[in-house]
């Protein structure tokens, strides 16, 4: 099934056609992940934002969370240009690739226990791929992303706890997710970024240690 035609999550099926009923010319339906696909480094966000990837139809692009992130990405030898603002900008990522744990706009931005869960199959899918392409370094924004990347490699959560700035050695018998390093940070929201609990220097921070580890 291509990602794009999924309406497993009743709710939120019906909510992005309500949406679209509002804004007839935004993307609203499940998004897609973007980018190399030989990446070395996974980026996985939360969901799509209103006005963002659920209007453009690629993660972070045209939202206040995409600025710092691919402020970053640029600045790190990631992307060919430091933001994104629609899905048919020449942006190029490079040896990166972003992805989100639920790939539908959820109500209030918040989506439910069972509907990451459905998600998690498009996550796994894109885990084993990634894997299986040379991918090395997974960066989870937020806990959870980071506990659908967990749930995805089917290891446990409270083995590989959430912290900003945490690195974790990821180790598993079915051997899908050995050699994977997962990094954690919190996400480039405009809540994080305004209220200071992330900073530029922060975010920075983490990026430094995924290039050093390459």
């Amino acid at each position: 099934m291509n990602i794009s035609d999924c309406k497993q999550c009743t709710r939120l099926s019906c909510f992005l056609q309500s949406v679209k009923s509002q804004y007839p010319d935004y993307h609203a339906l499940p998004v897609g992940a973007f980018g190399d696909a030989a990446a070395k480094l996974l980026i996985v966000g939360l969901a799509p934002g209103m006005h963002g990837a659920n209007r453009t139809g690629r993660p972070f692009t045209g939202d206040y969370a995409g600025i710092l992130l691919y402020k970053t990405l640029h600045q790190y030898g990631f992307a060919t240009r430091p933001e994104s603002v629609a899905a048919t900008d020449d942006l190029q990522l490079i040896g990166c690739r972003i992805t989100n744990a639920v790939k539908c706009l959820p109500p209030d931005n918040k989506p439910i226990p069972k509907e990451i869960k459905q998600c998690n199959r498009y996550l796994a899918t894109e885990l084993d791929q990634f894997v299986h392409n040379g991918g090395t370094a997974v960066l989870a924004l937020g806990t959870i992303a980071h506990q659908a990347v967990l749930m995805g490699l089917q290891l446990k959560a409270k083995d590989y706890p959430f912290a900003h700035g945490a690195v974790h050695q990821l180790n598993q018998n079915n051997q899908i997710g050995n050699g994977l390093r997962l990094y954690d940070s919190y996400h480039c929201s405009r809540y994080n970024t305004q209220t200071k609990r992330l900073t530029t220097e922060m975010f920075e921070q983490v990026f430094t240690r995924i290039v050093a580890d390459f």
